[in-house]
């Protein structure tokens, strides 16, 4: 078996990571999870690099998503 060694290119992933393309995709995949949870959801985009999340933005969708999971369920697709 022959040794491996792996560098990892720091310099490189925090490009990718500040990417506008790494940051479209997060936002699509963010976005179609909203979807799937339904109304009462928004996505939040972050500014100084490639992360989204998606919250609840009132009551309703606290309590619907306390009682079904609903975020958790819509990351399935």
């Amino acid at each position: 078996m022959a040794d491996f060694k792996f560098e990892l290119n720091r310099e490189g992933v925090r490009e990718l990571m500040q990417s506008e393309e790494m940051q479209s995709v997060l936002v699509s995949y963010a976005k179609s999870i909203k979807n799937r949870a339904g109304e009462g959801y928004n996505v939040y985009v972050g500014k100084t690099r490639a992360n989204v999340s998606v919250e609840t933005k009132d009551d309703d969708a606290v309590k619907d998503n306390l009682e079904k999971n609903t975020l958790l369920r819509s990351l399935r697709g």
